[in-house]
């Protein structure tokens, strides 16, 4: 599937594995890396649709929901409201565990990475997105998978992601309506 890549996505791809491996925390590389990446880009598609929708100005916001989604142990505001509704009440958790092992603990970080020595590796679900890229570039009969796909295949799957970029205006549809000119289905 990487020979589709372009080098836009290519690139991408190597930025989430640098967030990741870096200031990103973690050993697998996973959805909200390959959006920090995206994020990164400039002269792309991707970044153009991003531009177009009003998302340039705000990606610092963009960062910061995403920061605190980690924070929150990835789960999306939609996962936090289904367990309050359970009596479960996510904030005074993350407000708890916080207290006792300082802020961010339950975002996963290592404070001590010195146990691992390997790369981090694709997590389930960016393996989903990247899968769910290809599906979206064959629906649309091109033959490169592209930085634009692999946000369409961000905005098409549930979860933080998906739900940040809704909130900063940014949805499978409106990506579609800027990037190919009509509104479509969800390829896959």
């Amino acid at each position: 599937m990487f020979e589709r890549f372009t080098k836009d996505a290519r690139d991408v791809v190597k930025g989430a594995f640098a967030y990741a491996d870096g200031g990103g925390g973690g050993r697998c590389v996973e959805p909200e890396h390959l959006l920090l990446a995206l994020l990164d880009r400039e002269g792309s598609r991707g970044s153009f649709a991003l531009s177009a929708l009003g998302l340039g100005e705000r990606r610092e916001s963009v960062r910061e929901a995403l920061r605190q989604a980690r924070r929150r142990a990835g789960l999306s505001r939609a996962e936090a409201d289904a367990l309050s509704g359970l009596g479960i009440d996510v904030a005074e958790i993350v407000a708890r565990v916080e207290e006792v092992h300082g802020v961010g603990a339950m975002a996963g970080d290592t404070q001590d990475k010195r146990w691992w020595s390997g790369r981090p590796t694709f997590g389930r679900a960016a393996k989903g997105v990247l899968e769910h890229s290809l599906r979206v570039a064959l629906a649309r009969r091109d033959r490169h998978i592209g930085d634009e796909h692999l946000l369409l295949a961000l905005t098409a799957r549930p979860g933080v992601p998906a739900e940040v970029l809704a909130d900063h205006g940014v949805t499978y549809e409106s990506l579609t309506r800027v990037l190919y000119g009509g509104g479509e289905a969800k390829a896959g």
